[in-house]
C-alpha cells in the first residue's frame, strides 16, 4: 500500500464523522454537541474537543477494524494532515486498555511542543500522559499511564525507555515515525528501547525519505522492479480526504520575477525567477535574491497574500497567516514588513524561543493576522485556522514541502480553503503539481530503464530530494542582492495551471486574490478555469488606444517597449512551465505568426505573438 506525500504531525486532530459502525463514546471523552443530524457527510460530525471525537470518520472505523482483526504488534497508519491520526490511535489506546491488553502508554514525537499536544488531547479521553518527563527522572510522575517524549530523548538513553518499556504491558504510539530514520543512532535507539514493546503503533503522512536508512518498526517489501519500498498497514491519501470533504483544497500562487545580485567574484548576474534554462546555482542565487526583505519580491508577495487573507476572512473571519522563512533574521525580517503592510505586529516563533510553544497557542486562540516562523511550525503544529501561507524559505525537499503545506489544509468546515504563495522555481511548482501522489520510502535507488533513463517524474523528485549544496555554497562566501522584482506568474490548483501572468497589481494578479475563500475543490476548478478565460479574452480585445497611436505611420517607441517587455514576461512564464529554453520559445513564435527577431517586430507582430502565447496558456496550439 502506498504512502501519501503529505506530512503531519497532527497531535489533537478533530474527531470526523458519523459511521455506522462508529464505536461508542469512550469513558471520558467530551459528549457530542447537540442537535447533529445523522445525514451529516463524514467530514462535519457533532464537533467535539480536538483529539477526543466520539464518532469516528469513515477511514477512522475503517482502520481500526482492520487494527483490531489484525491483532498486530506492529501497525503503520499512513494519513494526510488534518485526517484525524490522533484521534484514530487514542482509540486505539482506549480500546487495548479497556481489553487489558496493554496498561501503559508511551509517546514518541518529533518536538516538545509536540508532546504536550498529545497529553493534552490523551487527557481528554481519559489516558493520563506526562509530556514533562525527563531522563534524569527515572520516572514519571505518579498519576500518569506514560509519557510523552522526543525522538532526541530516546536516542540519547535507549536503555533507560528499554528499561520502562520492560516493566509494563506497554503500547508505543511512534508519531511522525519517518523521524526514525534520520540517523543511525536513533534507529538503533528506537529499536534497542521499543523492542520488548506488546504494541507498536507508527503514524505518518510521510514515510517516504530523501536518504536511504530505514525506518525502524516500518515493513519493507521488493516491488516489481527488485526495490524495497515501505508498506502501510492503512494509507488515507490527500486525494481521498479531499473528495470525502475532509481537508480542504489547496491553491498555490506562484510569483515570478527579475532578480540581479552580485556574485563571491564580483560579477553582477541577472535572471528571471523560475527560468528553466539556467543552471541549478543560478537559480539558487536567484531564489535567494527574492527571498532577500531588502528587495522588492517578498514585500510584493507578502502584500498579496495579505490581500488574499483579507479576501478569506470575509467569510472565515478568524483565519490566520503564516510564513515559514529560512532562518531568524529573515523572520524577524518579515515581520517587519507585515507590520507595515497590516499594522498589527504578528507573532514571530523562533526555535530558540522558551516561550515559542505559548506563542503558537496563544496566537491559535486569537484572532491575528499572521504569525512567521522559522521551521518548527511547519511539522505537526495544529493551528487550524491557518488558511494563507507565503512559502519563504529555500528548502525543498518534497519531506519538508509536503510537511509546510500540511499546517493548511485542516477543515474546519466544508468549502473552506488554503492559498499558499511561493517562488516560481521548478522544485517546488512540481511538488505542488503532485499534491496527489502517493510516494513510499525506498531502501534502493530506482533501476535506470534499457536507455539508461530514469522516469521524467522520478528524477524530477530524486533533484528536489538532494540538498542544494548550491545554497549552502553561496551562504558561506560572499553574495549581495542587488535587486529584486515581483510578477505574478500563474496559480497551481489540482494538477492543473491557470493565468497568464501579470505585473504585481494587476487585474490578472486580483483576479486571482479576491477568489471567495469558501469553496468546495470543484467550485475552486470551476472559477479559476472561467478567470483564466476572461483574461485570455480581454487580452484578444484589448485595443491600441487612440492616445497611444502617435502620429500615422509612426511607431511609438514606448508602446513597442512594453509590449516587448510583455511578451519577455510570458515567454519566460511558458519557459518555466514547460522546461523549454526561452529562445526556443521566441523561435516557435517567429515560425507561427511571422516577422524578425523582437527587437525589429512591428507592434502587429508582437501583438500576433501575445495572442498565440494566450492560446498555449489555456491548451489551444
Amino acid at each position: 500500500m502506498t504512502d501519501t506525500l503529505f506530512g503531519d504531525s497532527s497531535s489533537s486532530d478533530a474527531g470526523g464523522g458519523h459511521h455506522p459502525g462508529a464505536s461508542p463514546a469512550l469513558p471520558g471523552a467530551s459528549p457530542a454537541l447537540p442537535g447533529a443530524s445523522p445525514a451529516l457527510p463524514p467530514a462535519f460530525p457533532d464537533r467535539a474537543a480536538w483529539g477526543t471525537a466520539p464518532k469516528l470518520r469513515a477511514w477512522q472505523q475503517e482502520a481500526l477494524e482492520k487494527y483490531l482483526a489484525l491483532a498486530p504488534r506492529d501497525f503503520l497508519a499512513v494519513a494526510t494532515p488534518g485526517a484525524g491520526k490522533t484521534t484514530f490511535a487514542l482509540r486505539v489506546a482506549s480500546m487495548l486498555i479497556e481489553r487489558g491488553v496493554i496498561n501503559r502508554v508511551t509517546v514518541v514525537a518529533p518536538t516538545d511542543h509536540l508532546k504536550r499536544q498529545w497529553a493534552d488531547a490523551a487527557a481528554r479521553v481519559g489516558i493520563a500522559i506526562d509530556p514533562n518527563f525527563k531522563n534524569a527522572d527515572g520516572a514519571h510522575g505518579r498519576g500518569f499511564m506514560g509519557v510523552a517524549v522526543t525522538y532526541a530523548q530516546v536516542a540519547s538513553k535507549p536503555l533507560l525507555h528499554r528499561a520502562k518499556t520492560e516493566a509494563a504491558r506497554t503500547l508505543v504510539i511512534l508519531d511522525e515515525i519517518h523521524h526514525g530514520g534520520e540517523s543511525l543512532s536513533w534507529g538503533d535507539g528506537l529499536r534497542e528501547a521499543f523492542d520488548p514493546a506488546v504494541r507498536r503503533l507508527a503514524l505518518t503522512g510521510t514515510p517516504f525519505r530523501s536518504d536511504t536508512s530505514p525506518i525502524p518498526f516500518v515493513e519493507y517489501a521488493e516491488d516489481k522492479d527488485g526495490i524495497r519500498r515501505s508498506r502501510a498497514d492503512y494509507t488515507y491519501g490527500y486525494g481521498q480526504a479531499l473528495r470525502d470533504h475532509v481537508v480542504r483544497p489547496v491553491i498555490f500562487m506562484a510569483y515570478s520575477g527579475q532578480m540581479r545580485w552580485r556574485t563571491s567574484g564580483g560579477e553582477e548576474m541577472a535572471a528571471s525567477l523560475g527560468e528553466a534554462a539556467v543552471t541549478k546555482d543560478v537559480t539558487a542565487q536567484a531564489w535567494r535574491t527574492a527571498l532577500n526583505p531588502q528587495g522588492e519580491w517578498i514585500p510584493a508577495v507578502l502584500a498579496g497574500a495579505d490581500k488574499r487573507l483579507t479576501e478569506v476572512r470575509r467569510a472565515v473571519p478568524d483565519a490566520g497567516g503564516l510564513v515559514i522563512a529560512t532562518d531568524h533574521e529573515d523572520a524577524r525580517a518579515y515581520a517587519g514588513l507585515l507590520k507595515k503592510i497590516t499594522g498589527e505586529s504578528p507573532s514571530v516563533i523562533l526555535s530558540d524561543d522558551a516561550k515559542a510553544s505559548a506563542k503558537i497557542e496563544e496566537f491559535s486562540d486569537s484572532h491575528k493576522r499572521w504569525m512567521v516562523a522559522v521551521r518548527m511550525v511547519s511539522e505537526g503544529v495544529d493551528v487550524p485556522r491557518l488558511a494563507v501561507g507565503v512559502y519563504a524559505t529555500s528548502t525543498s525537499t518534497p519531506l519538508f514541502f509536503a510537511q509546510a503545506v500540511g499546517r493548511f489544509v485542516r477543515a474546519r468546515r466544508r468549502g473552506e480553503t488554503a492559498s499558499v504563495f511561493l517562488p516560481s522555481v521548478p522544485q517546488l511548482t512540481l511538488l505542488a503539481n503532485s499534491m496527489e501522489a502517493e510516494r513510499d520510502h525506498a531502501l534502493d535507488r530506482p533501476s535506470k530503464d534499457e536507455d539508461g533513463l530514469m522516469d521524467l517524474e522520478e528524477s524530477l523528485m530524486d533533484e528536489a530530494n538532494r540538498e542544494e549544496k548550491a545554497s549552502d555554497t553561496l551562504t558561506k562566501g560572499k553574495y549581495e542582492a542587488l535587486e529584486s522584482q515581483a510578477a505574478f506568474d500563474r496559480v497551481l490548483f489540482d494538477g492543473g495551471e491557470f493565468g497568464t501572468g501579470g505585473e504585481v497589481g494587476s487585474d490578472e494578479e486580483l483576479d486571482f486574490l479576491g477568489i471567495p475563500g469558501l469553496l468546495d475543490a470543484d467550485q475552486v476548478a470551476t472559477l479559476l478555469r472561467q478567470r483564466q478565460q476572461e483574461q485570455v479574452s480581454r487580452r484578444r480585445s484589448r485595443p491600441a488606444s487612440s492616445a497611444d497611436s502617435g502620429a500615422a505611420g509612426i511607431p511609438d517607441h514606448r508602446r513597442l517597449m512594453d509590449l516587448r517587455h510583455e511578451l519577455a514576461k510570458n515567454v519566460s512564464a511558458w519557459s518555466a512551465r514547460t522546461g523549454t529554453p526561452h529562445g526556443m520559445v521566441h523561435n516557435k513564435l517567429r515560425d507561427l505568426c511571422g516577422g524578425p527577431a523582437v527587437a525589429q517586430a512591428s507592434e502587429e507582430q508582437l501583438r500576433a505573438r501575445l495572442a498565440k502565447l494566450a492560446d498555449w496558456f489555456v491548451g489551444r496550439h
